[in-house]
């Protein structure tokens, strides 16, 4: 499962968009054994949470760190030819050093990335990435990339609900996608998510999702 996605603004049917919006070049990988993260960031997110998919598979999700860039290559090497045209939405061979850059280092601010990790193996098996639009503050595209033989298991949905979460922390409302129009998989995740379909263009399909806002705490009861 793999989705490319979209800046705030408009792109002329045809024109080449690599060049201008890193997501939809670039996927995130995870290496194995990332977990010594910088301790600035919250301890919940930098070790990562295990979670037993539905069909009994279990991942760690944790944050991306520069480290990662080692296995990035590599995990991108693992995606099908179907699989990198649902993600970049064009034929793409390779990955640059400074592709690999730019989705490794990042402030989990306004450019947030986390990564499934196999517990079995180590191996990454998917990322789920947002950046936020500079227009827009509240607003973020978003890229989610899952490994061939991982499709299918509700990873996805578990990477894009956490990294919603993550991205209601950091004051954005609103994810934007855009999906090849023949990538049914993706298309039923952003449904599942309650995405709505906003635009259409020739080969593609643009989604919007609105985030809820996080849940006030709760006052702790008289005499608790």
């Amino acid at each position: 499962m793999s989705h490319a996605t979209k800046p705030a603004h408009c792109v002329a049917a045809g024109t080449p968009v690599a060049a201008r919006s890193p997501l939809r070049r670039i996927p995130g990988w995870l290496r194995p054994g990332w977990n010594h993260l910088p301790g600035h960031r919250p301890r919940s997110a930098a070790e990562g949470r295990r979670v037993v998919l539905r069909d009994g598979s279990k991942v760690l999700i944790r944050q991306v760190q520069p480290a990662d860039a080692a296995l990035l290559a590599d995990g991108f090497a693992r995606l099908s030819p179907q699989s990198r045209r649902m993600r970049f939405l064009a034929r793409k061979d390779q990955l640059s050093a400074a592709e690999l850059r730019y989705l490794t280092d990042i402030d989990h601010h306004d450019h947030e990335a986390l990564g499934a990790l196999d517990q079995a193996d180590g191996r990454g098996v998917g990322v789920a990435r947002y950046v936020r639009d500079a227009g827009d503050p509240r607003a973020a595209e978003i890229a989610v990339t899952i490994v061939d033989d991982w499709q299918g298991r509700g990873l996805g949905t578990e990477l894009l609900t956490r990294l919603s979460g993550r991205a209601r922390s950091e004051g954005i409302h609103r994810f934007t996608a855009l999906v090849a129009d023949d990538n049914t998989a993706m298309a039923g995740l952003l449904r599942n998510m309650s995405a709505s379909l906003v635009g259409r263009s020739p080969g593609t399909v643009e989604y919007e999702i609105t985030l809820m806002p996080p849940m006030p705490a709760l006052a702790p009861a008289a005499g608790a």
